[in-house]
């Protein structure tokens, strides 16, 4: 049997250890709270975030509800949701800008669509004239843009500067109208009218959604 004082020999206790392995202990332990605090905080930005994001497209979805277009409202604007987030002004300035380069890219659709040797020259008096509507909404977005810009909190023209904005994507509206209106007593065929209608039809239907959408700013 082991003597009593073997027994004390072979136990050394945590306070008897040596400098160097109660160093060691407590960086452990160190260690593991640390990462047991990293574990929580990432759990809780995770939880936030997918709060957040899912605030944020519910706000989406109630502000395209009283568009004209909805589900293209929605799809346009719901990559922009964490610079939007339940901002109304910065809603309608995602849409804004959203539909002025839909309008660069009709313009130069129809530029080309005009290059065509397959077409008559009313037909390609049509194209250009078109193509020419849709320029001056271009420039009409642009001016809705910095009107919007205009607009801040402490703003004492707020009422003021939203009717311009209103004013300009109207105008544009009425650009687009006009566009498909050029048809009307002339000789163009079937086929270039559902080609016209196609090319303009994506970006008409975002300048209305836009409209829809800076109305609700006064509301």
């Amino acid at each position: 049997m082991h003597t009593e004082r073997e027994m004390e020999t072979k136990f050394i206790s945590p306070c008897s250890a040596s400098p160097s392995l109660q160093v060691l202990t407590f960086l452990l332990v160190i260690s593991l709270l640390f990462v047991s605090n990293v574990e929580n905080s990432s759990a809780a930005a995770i939880t936030t975030a997918k709060t957040s994001k899912t605030t944020y497209a519910n706000y989406l979805k109630t502000a395209c509800n009283s568009t004209t277009y909805p589900k293209l409202c929605y799809s346009s604007l719901y990559p922009y949701t964490s610079t939007i987030k339940t901002n109304d002004l910065k809603l309608c300035n995602t849409a804004l800008t959203i539909t002025l380069k839909v309008a660069r890219n009709t313009s130069a659709l129809l530029k080309t669509l005009s290059w065509q040797k397959v077409f008559s020259k009313t037909e390609v008096g049509v194209i250009k004239d078109c193509q020419s509507e849709i320029r001056d909404s271009i420039d009409e977005l642009k001016q809705a843009l910095r009107a919007l810009g205009s607009l801040s909190g402490t703003n004492n023209n707020v009422e003021f500067q939203i009717a311009n904005v209103k004013t300009w994507v109207s105008a544009a509206i009425t650009d687009v109208s006009t566009c498909t209106d050029g048809f009307d007593g002339l000789k163009v065929s079937t086929a270039l009218k559902v080609k016209i209608r196609r090319i303009i039809s994506n970006f008409a239907s975002l300048t209305s959604n836009a409209l829809a959408l800076i109305n609700k700013l006064i509301q």
